[in-house]
């Protein structure tokens, strides 16, 4: 890793985001706060990154955790249950009514940190073991993830950073990125604006997310593993199948086939549970039958490499946060930092 090269690529994306703070037009929703001055935008968050948790995380996809035993994509070998160092950001520019952790996307639950107090937690994450830096819903505190960023590589962060989103990301945020993020975790929720109007009221999550994830495939576009199977580099596509919306998870499958390439990985959600403000026609959990047809159209599209999960997670319940509690994820193991 060239720690030159990534702190000259912050200080490029510094001056051509931080105009934003006066005026923020981070991400698709443009409602041109002054963060400056203490103002709040709509994802309830000002000048400072608003911290939830900071913890080693051992549920997300198998090359961002560690598990033992990984054999995928050419790769063999051992590796310890490290875990991710996840990072959960309070607020969020999308807001989708289902949200799982609406406690912090809704509620920001967290504290507001000083760039230098988030650089630490970044470090300890390090010392702790973990495999990467995963920032999770980081778009509307990206002016303060890059000033810690900063600080952090100056002090010797090595570890490959994980840009998480919900995908309602500026594709010209992302370009800004170039060289900073190393492994691209977006969601690609909806390819209906009907549906996005709905859940997230953002009837233009398509238009934007697209763009988006054409731009993190460009920098990214394919999945680097080491000897162990943990990632690099590269680009995991999430998706969440919603009930009675399989049809619209096969056109987002269909657009990626597309668009990006079968050769982007997948992660093919099928844990969700009707929480927070879900509208009446998702009150319901998914059906296996509905993931599985969503699962027969990956095989039939030829992708090569997806995460499919198996029948116990289509409950969900056990996958579900608490950020109420001093570990959010009591099944996995994580453990808590601050």
């Amino acid at each position: 890793m060239d720690i030159g090269l990534k702190l000259r690529k912050i200080e490029a994306a510094l001056r051509s985001l931080s105009p934003h703070e006066r005026g923020c037009r981070l991400c698709p929703r443009e409602c041109g706060v002054d963060r400056r001055a203490a103002e709040r935008g709509r994802c309830g968050t000002g000048h400072r990154a608003v911290l939830a948790r900071g913890l080693l995380h051992y549920g997300e996809e198998p090359p961002l955790s560690g598990v033992e035993d990984v054999r995928r994509g050419g790769a063999s070998g051992r590796t310890p249950r490290r875990g991710s160092g996840t990072i959960f950001f309070a607020g969020c520019s999308l807001r989708c009514l289902f949200c799982q952790n609406h406690q912090l996307s809704w509620g920001l639950e967290g504290r507001e940190v000083t760039d230098e107090e988030l650089a630490a937690v970044i470090l300890d994450l390090q010392a702790r073991g973990a495999l990467n830096i995963n920032l999770v819903t980081p778009g509307h505190v990206l002016l303060p993830i890059l000033r810690a960023l900063r600080l952090a590589f100056r002090e010797g962060l090595a570890l490959p950073v994980v840009y998480n989103s919900g995908g309602y990301e500026k594709a010209s945020v992302i370009a800004a990125l170039e060289g900073i993020a190393d492994i691209y975790l977006p969601d690609l929720k909806y390819r209906s604006p009907e549906a996005s109007r709905r859940y997230s009221a953002a009837p233009d999550y398509f238009e934007h997310a697209s763009l988006a994830l054409e731009e993190m495939r460009r920098q990214k576009p394919r999945l680097v593993l080491d000897g162990n199977g943990i990632a690099r580099e590269g680009l995991i596509v999430r998706h969440l199948v919603l009930p009675g919306r399989a049809e619209d998870s096969i056109a987002v499958l269909e657009w990626i086939a597309e668009r990006l390439s079968t050769e982007t990985c997948l992660s093919l959600m099928g844990q969700y549970k009707p929480l927070f403000r879900a509208p009446q026609d998702v009150r319901r959990g998914l059906t296996r039958e509905e993931y599985e047809s969503v699962v027969d159209r990956v095989e039939a599209l030829g992708f090569e490499d997806a995460f499919i999960q198996s029948g116990t997670f289509l409950e969900g319940e056990h996958l579900v946060p608490d950020f109420s509690l001093e570990d959010p994820f009591p099944w996995s193991g994580s453990g808590r930092g601050d």
